[in-house]
């Protein structure tokens, strides 16, 4: 029964494609469950007043609920919240959560701590004295992928095939300029101006834009996938979609992981980590020991704070090697 509404899809689609005339396909729609005034206003305020992403803010309304669960079967209003109940809280998280995901939602209860403040609604704000396990930054192994390896990557890809020519366009424009999955995704045929030699990027986070150079070898890959690859019966202006019926556009982070680990394992390249954004951090480390500036490379990733592109620095080993002293005979 779960596969049964994708294969009617599919079949309405090619239906459709073929020339016959089939009714407009309505995917059944779920009603979402509305969210109390107090979640309601919280969003807004996070949305309006501190600029935070709308998935961003998806995140946080998860986390909070379930801590504003937390505390009615504590018999505890969200406005009378004590510190003990913060952290015992925290304590259950402990148990049933990695220590990186307890730190994010410890963030998102400091922001809504904050937003009761702010709002009124606490006489005191408790957000400073929230704690939760420290994780240091550098605790698990570096994403970045030695640029070798990138280029073995690139070079398994087989492009006689359409599969390979769409992998190997998305591959190499995430390695070319550090894109995140989101960004490539929403890369729309629209934001390539093939007569000036550039293209439009927008950040899923920040929604601020960016417009890059078109580099010759991206150029070549993506006009080979557009010509000889990218099924002609898509409605999506996406430039990179599915491979198969009904060729919607490429959405999921996991999409792009799957992908990369897919070429990578036919290069022999192995790594502890091999997600969507093991390019983005390749790019920004080989970018650190060629020598760009730290601010130009935040700029190019669309941080907004320094301290985001320090991470890049750390694994940057060409750059580190002259900083180190002799050693004492």
């Amino acid at each position: 029964m779960r596969n049964a509404p994708s294969a009617l899809r599919a079949w309405s689609w090619g239906l459709a494609a073929c020339g016959h005339a089939v009714p407009t396909w309505r995917p059944l729609r779920r009603p979402r469950s509305a969210l109390p005034p107090l979640l309601r206003e919280f969003a807004e305020y996070r949305r309006s007043v501190c600029g935070v992403a709308a998935s961003s803010t998806t995140v946080e309304l998860a986390a909070v609920s379930r801590f504003v669960a937390f505390l009615r079967a504590r018999d505890r209003s969200p406005v009378r919240v004590r510190l003990v109940d913060v952290d015992a809280y925290v304590v259950a998280s402990c148990g049933r959560l990695a220590p990186r995901t307890v730190q994010s939602v410890g963030c998102s209860i400091r922001a809504f701590l904050r937003f009761l403040y702010a709002s009124g609604r606490m006489r005191h704000e408790l957000a400073a004295a929230v704690t939760v396990p420290m994780r240091r930054r550098d605790a698990l192994p570096p994403r970045a992928l030695p640029w070798e390896d990138v280029r073995r990557v690139l070079a398994a890809i087989d492009r006689s095939t359409r599969f390979g020519l769409r992998d190997h366009a998305l591959l190499l424009t995430m390695a070319t300029y550090g894109l995140g999955a989101g960004e490539a995704f929403a890369l729309r045929l629209d934001d390539v101006d093939w007569r000036r030699g550039e293209f439009r990027v927008v950040r899923p986070k920040t929604g601020r834009e960016i417009v890059l150079p078109l580099l010759g070898p991206v150029a070549r890959s993506l006009a080979a996938y557009l010509r000889r690859a990218r099924p002609r019966h898509t409605s999506s202006r996406a430039v990179f979609v599915q491979m198969h019926a009904p060729f919607g556009p490429l959405r999921t982070a996991g999409a792009a992981g799957a992908v990369l680990q897919k070429h990578a394992h036919a290069a022999g390249v192995s790594a502890p980590y091999l997600g969507s954004h093991a390019l983005r951090h390749s790019h920004a480390t080989r970018q650190i020991d060629l020598g760009a500036s730290a601010k130009v490379v935040g700029d190019i990733l669309g941080h907004v704070r320094p301290d985001s592109t320090s991470r890049y620095v750390r694994v940057a080993l060409r750059r580190l090697r002259g900083l180190a002293l002799p050693v004492p005979s």
